[in-house]
C-alpha cells in the first residue's frame, strides 16, 4: 500500500488498512517508544495507547508537514516521554542497582565483565560511610538529591555537599590510577 492509500483507508476507518499499518509500523513504532521506555510491558502498554491515538486523530494529519511515520513516530515518542514523566512511572522509577544492570547486559551481550574489574567498589571504600551512603543512593541506586533527603532526614544541602566532597575524593584517586 502507498502512504496516501494509507492515509485514505485510516480516514475512512478501514480495518484491513488499519491491521496493515500495524503489521507493517509497529515493530518501529515500538522501537521508538523502547527508547525512551525500557520496561517491556510499559512499553507495550504506551504502544497501544499510540496506536489507538494514530488511528483516532488520523484527520488531523497534515500530509504538507510531512510523511505518515514521522507523525506517528512523533505521536509514540511523545506519548513515551510523557509516560516516562508520569506520577506512576516516577514513583517506580528508581533504577535498578548498578549490580542488577551490569548483570543485564552481560546476560544479554554474553561478556561477564564485573563491575569490580573496573575498581569502582575499591574506590568507594575510600569515602567516608556519609559520603559512600550518599553516593551508594544517588548513583547505584537511582535517587535524586531530593529524595535522599526527605526518605533519610538529611538536609538537602548535607546531601549536595556529601556529594560533591564524596566525588573530589574520587576524582582525586582516579587521577592517581
Amino acid at each position: 500500500m502507498q502512504e496516501e492509500e494509507i492515509i485514505a483507508g485510516l480516514r475512512a476507518r478501514n480495518r484491513q488498512t488499519t491491521e496493515y499499518l500495524y503489521e507493517k509500523y509497529s515493530r518501529a513504532l515500538m522501537g521508538v517508544i523502547l527508547r525512551i521506555i525500557s520496561d517491556h510491558d510499559i512499553a507495550e502498554e504506551v504502544f497501544h495507547d499510540s496506536f489507538i491515538k494514530i488511528t483516532r486523530k488520523i484527520d488531523s494529519y497534515e500530509e504538507s508537514k510531512g510523511r505518515l511515520y514521522t507523525w506517528m513516530a512523533n505521536i509514540c515518542r511523545n506519548s513515551a516521554i510523557d509516560k516516562l514523566r508520569s506520577k506512576e512511572i516516577s514513583q517506580t522509577g528508581k533504577t535498578n542497582a548498578i549490580d542488577d544492570f551490569v548483570f543485564g547486559i552481560e546476560s544479554q551481550s554474553g561478556t561477564l565483565e564485573h563491575v569490580e574489574g573496573i575498581g569502582v567498589r575499591e574506590l568507594m571504600n575510600q569515602l567516608t560511610a556519609d559520603q559512600k551512603f550518599i553516593i551508594e543512593y544517588i548513583y547505584f541506586q537511582g535517587y535524586t538529591h531530593s529524595e535522599i533527603s526527605e526518605e533519610f532526614d538529611i538536609p538537602l544541602g548535607t546531601v549536595k555537599s556529601r556529594v560533591r566532597a564524596a566525588l573530589q575524593v574520587l576524582k582525586k584517586n582516579l587521577e592517581k590510577i
